[in-house]
C-alpha cells in the first residue's frame, strides 16, 4: 500500500486531528515522504477493529494475503504452525515478510523463524508501520516483501485497562479478553516504569456447524470423461461425497474377484449394523469420490475445528532511566503463553485397511457371502475404507494441542552527541529471545493398531488362557502378555474406552529456538548551507540463531500422523549497513542504503537500495525505488530433521487409485540466499486547495532467483511418472493389501531452483477535515479512506513445470484485488465507524480450461472443468463508542459487529486428491467463516 499523506491518530478534542511522522526508514526526518510506500495503522484504527488480536486486524489490509491464522493452521500438525498468527505481504510467505517489535527482531516461534503476533504485548501497541517493498538494505535479511513494525508505547503514563467479551451470531465461540497497562515517572522524571498484562480465552469452534457447508460441494473426477470424448476432467458439484469410506467402515474389495462384487458397497452402522451404500456416479470404483447416493452419510468436512481454541496470557515490563541529558539506559523483559487445540480432521483410511476373514467381529452373514464366492477360509481377506468415528474426537478428529512460551529480554542505552557539527542519535542493545515449544496430536499407533485389529475368537487352550470363544488379539496366542486389546474396525460405538486407548497415543515434540543479538544504530541530519539537512544513519548487528529439541524415541515414528523428529542447528549474521538521505537539487530527495551481511552457512551478501521522490509542482510528489533485498534459509530449511506428515495422492502408477503415504521433508545445509530485485514506482498527489485530501498510486515489481522451496508430492509423483528419474528416487513402493505396487513414502527436500516474480499496483485515497471547516454548524471530525491492492502478477517457476500464476486464484493464490473502506466520524464524546472490506471474483486455477462440452484434451497442468469461478465478497463492520468520566476515571464503553449482513463466505470446493475430503467448503483465510460476530468492551484510563 501507499500513503498518501501523513498518517493522522484520530482523537483528543473535537477538531484535533494529530500527525505521526514515517519515514519507513533509518533516517528519521520530520515530514519526509520516503521512496518507499508506507501504511500506518494507528491505535484508533485498532480500536475500532475491536481485534482479539492486532494480527487479525493486520491481515485484513489488501496488501496482506494468505497469512496463517488460527482459522488456517488447524491441519498444520508436524509443521508446529497451529495456533500462529503470522503475517504475509504480498501473498509470497510470511518467512519473507520481516516483523519486528519497536525495530527489532523477535524470536521465531516455529523452526521456520514465524514470528507469532500473539506474542506481543497488544495493550501497548500505539501504531503498526507497514513498509510495503524490499527494505532488506535499511532492516536485514528475509524484508524481501516488505517490513511490519509494531510501535509501542514506551512513554506511556497512568493506569488504562480494558474488558471485552463476545462471541457469533450462532452462539459460539465465546472469547474474552482483559489488558491492563501502568506507567509511572520516578526520580524526578528521569526514570520511567511501563507494565502491561494481558489475558485471552476464545472456546473455539469444533466442526463446522454453518449451513454454507452442508451441501456436499466437492471438485470430482468427471465420472462421464473419457479422454478425447470433450467432457471436462473435473466437475464442481454439490451432493458428492466420499465413497471408499464410511464412519464405520465399508467394504471397498476382497481377495476375490466374485467376493468383491457380491460385497461392496456393504458397510456397518450404529452397533456394527450391516448396511448396503447406495452409492452415487464415479469415474470407477476406485474413485475417491460419487455424486449422489449416500454423499450424507460419508461426508467428513465437519471434523475440523472451524476455529481453534485460545487461552493467552501475557507480561510485559519496561524501565528506562536518563543518566545524563543525553543519555538514557533501558531493559525490556516480556514472557508470553499461547496455547490452542483444535481438530485437523478424521483420521481416515480411504479403502486401506485389510481385515483377516476369520476376524472375530466380522458379522458372519458377511463371512459366509465371502466364502460362498472364493474367499479363501485361512488367507482370505476384506479390504475397508474407514473415517474412523469409532476412535473419538480426541483421536479420531486429530486433535492438535500446541503450546509455545516466548521469553525476550532487552537491555541497552540511548542518546545523542553533539560532534562535527551536528546532533547524532545512537542506541546500542543486547537482545535475548527463547522460544519453548510444545507439538502434540492425537493418532493412533500403526504397530498396536495392526494388533488390536486382528482380533479372532480365542480357541480352546490358547496361551493367553481364556475361556474358547473370547474375542482376543491373533498377537496374543504367541505373545499372551503383549497387553493388547481387541479393536473393532466395523461399526460405530462398537468399542470400549480400553480398546481405544490401547490403539490411540499423544506423540509430542518440544523445540526451543533461541536469538541472541547484538546491535548498534547511529544517525543525524548534518546541515549544510546549500539544500536541506544531510540525513545519515549507519549500524552493526550480529546475530545468533538457534534451535533444539526432544522427543521421544516411542514418538519418532511408527504412528498415522505426527512421527516428530527433534531438529538441531546453529547459525551466525554479521551485518553492517549505511544508509544517506540528500537533496539533489530543490524538489528532489535521494535515499540510498547498503547492507554486507556474512552468513556463517552461506557468506558473504550484499543487499542495497536506490530510491528518490520529486516534486515536479507543489501537489505531486512522484517516487522510485530500486532495491536487492534477500531471505537467508532458516533453521528449518537447513537443519529439519524430518518433518512427516500423512497425506492422499492419486497413484498414476496404480491406475490413479487414491494412496496414504507418508512424506518426509528434511532439511538442506547446502541451501544460499534467495534473491530478490524489486522495483516501486509512485505518485502521491496531495491538492493544496483542498487540505487533507491525498491520493496515491504505486506500482511494484518483485523478481525473486535462487527461490528456496519444495516441490508438491504431485509434482514428483507426475514428473516421475512422465519420466524423469530424477524424481523418482523420492518414491517408495510397496505392494498394499491387494498387492498392487503402490507409493508409500515420498522424501521431499528444499533447494534453491525457483524463480518467483510478482507484479501489482497499490492504490490509497484519504480524505481528513474538521467537519466545520465544511459546514459552520456542524461538529466533529471526518476521515474518509480507501485502500486497495490489485495482484497483477504472481508467478512461480520451478523449471520443472509449466509457470504457475497465482494472481486470481481464489484458491491457494491471491485474488486480483483486496480493498478496504473506512469512513468514520468523531466527536468529543463519540466515534462511529463503518468498514467495507471486498475481495474480487477469482478462479480454482488459472491454467483450467473452463468448458462444458468440446471440450479441449485435459493433463495435468492444464485441467478441464466445468467450473472454474469462484465468487468475490464484500463484508460491512460497524464500531460505536461513547466517552464518559466516573470517579476520576476516563472510560469508553464501545460495541463492535463485523460482517454486520452475516454473509456466508464463497464456496470452495475442495478435492480432488489430498485432505479435501475434511476440509470446510471455502477458504477460511480468504472469507469471513464464522458469520456475523459481535464484541462488546469497556476500556478505563487514568492519565
Amino acid at each position: 500500500m501507499a500513503i498518501s499523506a501523513p498518517a493522522y491518530a484520530q482523537g483528543g478534542g473535537e477538531g484535533a486531528l494529530e500527525e505521526i511522522i514515517v519515514t519507513g526508514s533509518r533516517v528519521a526526518r520530520d515530514g519526509y515522504d520516503t521512496p518507499t510506500p508506507v501504511t500506518v495503522i494507528g491505535e484508533a484504527e485498532i480500536e475500532a477493529a475491536a481485534p482479539t488480536n492486532i494480527a487479525d486486524f493486520v491481515n485484513d489490509l489488501p496488501s496482506v494475503s494468505s497469512s496463517s491464522t488460527r482459522q488456517t493452521g488447524n491441519a498444520s500438525i508436524s509443521s508446529g504452525a497451529a495456533g500462529i498468527n503470522s503475517i504475509n505481504l504480498r501473498s509470497l510467505g510470511s518467512n519473507r515478510t520481516l516483523v519486528l517489535l519497536d525495530g527489532r527482531r523477535t524470536v521465531g516461534s516455529t523452526a521456520d523463524g514465524t514470528a507469532d503476533v500473539n506474542t506481543f504485548p497488544q495493550g501497548l501497541i500505539k501504531s503498526v508501520e507497514i513498509v510495503t517493498g524490499g527494505a532488506s538494505a535499511a532492516y536485514g535479511s528475509d524484508a524481501v516483501s516488505g517490513v511490519v513494525n509494531f510501535i509501542l508505547d514506551k512513554r506511556f503514563e497512568g493506569l488504562k485497562a480494558s474488558v471485552e467479551g463476545g462471541e457469533t451470531t450462532y452462539g459460539d465461540d465465546p472469547r474474552w479478553r482483559a489488558t491492563a497497562s501502568a506507567g509511572l515517572a520516578f526520580a524526578d522524571d528521569r526514570g520511567h516504569l511501563v507494565l502491561n498484562g494481558e489475558i485471552v480465552r476464545s472456546e473455539g469452534i469444533y466442526g463446522v456447524p454453518r449451513d454454507w457447508n452442508d451441501n456436499g460441494w466437492y471438485m470430482v473426477q468427471n465420472p462421464a470423461y473419457v479422454a478425447g470424448n470433450g467432457q471436462p476432467d473435473y466437475l464442481v458439484t454439490p451432493n458428492a461425497g466420499p465413497q471408499l469410506m464410511t464412519p464405520g467402515g465399508i467394504i471397498t474389495g476382497t481377495s476375490a474377484a466374485a467376493a468383491t462384487a457380491a460385497l461392496r458397497g456393504t458397510y456397518f452402522g450404529l452397533n456394527g449394523t450391516v448396511n448396503r451404500l447406495a452409492y452415487g456416479v464415479s469415474r470407477s470404483n476406485a474413485d475417491p469420490d460419487m455424486i449422489g447416493g449416500d454423499w450424507r452419510l460419508t461426508r467428513v468436512n465437519d471434523s475440523q475445528s472451524l476455529l481453534a481454541d485460545e487461552r493467552r496470557g501475557g507480561l510485559f515490563g519496561r524501565v528506562s532511566f536518563d543518566v545524563t541529558d543525553n543519555v538514557t539506559i533501558f531493559g525490556e523483559g516480556s514472557w508470553n503463553r499461547d496455547a490452542s487445540v483444535g481438530w485437523g480432521g478424521l483420521q481416515r483410511n480411504e479403502g486401506g485397511v485389510s481385515i483377516r476373514i476369520d476376524n472375530a467381529f466380522l458379522p458372519a452373514a458377511v463371512r459366509q457371502t465371502a466364502l460362498a464366492n472364493g474367499v479363501n477360509p485361512t488367507t482370505g481377506t476384506l479390504t475397508i475404507g474407514t473415517s474412523n468415528v469409532d476412535l473419538g474426537p480426541q483421536v479420531g478428529n486429530r486433535v492438535t494441542d500446541n503450546w509455545r512460551e516466548v521469553e525476550r529480554y532487552v537491555i541497552g542505552a540511548e542518546g545523542s552527541v553533539a560532534a562535527f557539527g551536528a546532533d547524532w542519535k545512537w542506541d546500542v542493545s543486547a537482545q535475548r529471545g527463547v522460544t519453548h515449544t510444545h507439538e502434540e496430536v492425537g493418532t493412533t499407533n500403526n504397530a498396536r493398531l495392526a494388533l488390536a485389529q486382528d482380533a479372532i475368537f480365542a480357541p480352546a487352550g490358547n496361551a493367553a488362557g481364556v475361556a474358547a470363544g473370547t474375542i482376543i488379539c491373533r498377537s496374543q496366542l504367541t505373545a499372551p502378555n503383549n497387553g493388547c486389546v481387541p479393536f473393532n474396525r466395523l461399526g460405530v460405538g462398537v468399542n470400549s474406552p480400553a480398546a481405544v486407548a490401547y490403539v490411540m497415543g499423544f506423540p509430542y515434540r518440544e523445540q526451543r529456538f533461541q536469538q541472541d543479538v547484538i546491535g548498534a544504530n547511529v544517525s543525524t541530519n548534518i546541515e549544510n548551507p546549500w539544500l536541506a539537512p544531510i540525513g545519515i544513519a549507519f549500524g552493526a548487528e550480529h546475530r545468533t540463531e538457534k534451535v533444539s529439541g526432544v522427543v521421544p524415541p516411542d514418538f519418532q515414528g511408527g504412528w498415522f500422523t505426527g512421527n516428530f523428529l527433534p531438529t538441531f542447528g546453529k547459525y551466525d549474521v554479521t551485518e553492517g549497513y549505511l544508509e544517506v538521505l540528500a537533496t539533489a537539487f530543490k524538489g528532489m530527495e535521494v535515499n540510498g542504503a547498503v547492507r554486507l551481511t556474512d552468513y556463517s552457512t552461506s557468506g558473504l551478501v550484499k543487499t542495497w537500495k536506490v530510491g528518490a521522490t520529486y516534486s515536479p509542482i507543489e501537489d505531486v510528489k512522484l517516487r522510485i525505488t530500486r532495491s536487492r533485498d534477500i531471505r537467508a534459509p532458516n533453521l528449518a530449511e537447513l537443519f529439519q530433521a524430518g518433518q512427516r506428515r500423512t497425506n492422499t495422492v492419486i497413484d498414476p502408477f496404480a491406475g490413479n487409485i487414491p494412496v496414504q503415504f507418508l512424506e518426509n521433508t528434511t532439511g538442506n545445509r547446502d541451501l544460499k540466499p534467495e534473491k530478490a530485485d524489486s522495483l516501486g514506482l509512485g505518485v502521491v498527489y496531495q491538492p493544496s486547495f483542498l487540505p487533507g485530501l491525498g491520493f496515491s498510486v504505486d506500482y511494484y515489481k518483485i523478481d525473486i532467483a535462487d527461490a528456496i522451496g519444495t516441490v508438491s508430492v504431485d509434482q514428483i509423483v507426475n514428473s516421475c511418472f512422465t519420466g524423469n528419474q530424477n524424481f523418482c528416487a523420492a518414491l517408495t513402493r510397496q505392494p498394499n493389501a491387494n498387492g498392487v505396487l503402490v507409493i508409500t513414502d515420498v522424501a521431499n527436500q528444499p533447494f534453491n531452483f525457483a524463480q518467483v516474480n510478482t507484479r501489482g499496483l497499490d492504490f490509497e485515497a484519504s480524505y481528513r477535515t474538521p467537519l466545520d471547516t465544511l459546514v459552520s454548524s456542524w461538529t466533529g471530525n471526518l476521515v474518509l479512506r480507501a485502500i486497495a491492492t490489485h495482484y497483477i502478477s504472481l508467478k512461480s517457476d520451478n523449471g520443472i513445470d509449466p509457470v504457475t500464476e497465482r494472481a486470481g486464484q481464489n484458491a491457494g493464490g491471491t485474488p486480483d484485488w483486496l480493498y478496504r473502506l473506512t469512513a468514520t466520524y468523531t466527536t468529543d464524546k463519540l466515534t462511529a465507524q463503518l468498514t467495507g472490506r471486498g475481495i474480487s471474483s477469482g478462479v480454482y486455477n488459472t491454467a483450467y480450461v473452463e468448458c462444458a462440452s468440446a471440450c479441449p484434451a485435459s493433463s495435468a497442468f492444464a485441467r478441464t472443468i466445468n467450473d472454474n469461478h469462484i465468487a468475490g465478497a464484500f463484508y460491512v463492520d460497524a464500531y460505536l463508542a461513547y466517552k464518559f468520566e466516573t470517579s476520576g476515571y476516563r472510560g469508553e464503553a464501545y460495541f463492535n459487529v463485523s460482517n454486520l449482513a452475516n454473509k456466508d463466505p464463497a464456496i470452495v470446493a475442495q478435492g480432488p486428491s489430498g485432505p479435501g475430503h475434511i476440509n470446510p467448503t471455502t477458504d477460511s483465510g480468504l472469507y469471513e467463516s464464522l458469520g456475523r460476530i459481535f464484541r462488546v468492551g469497556v476500556r478505563l484510563s487514568l492519565n
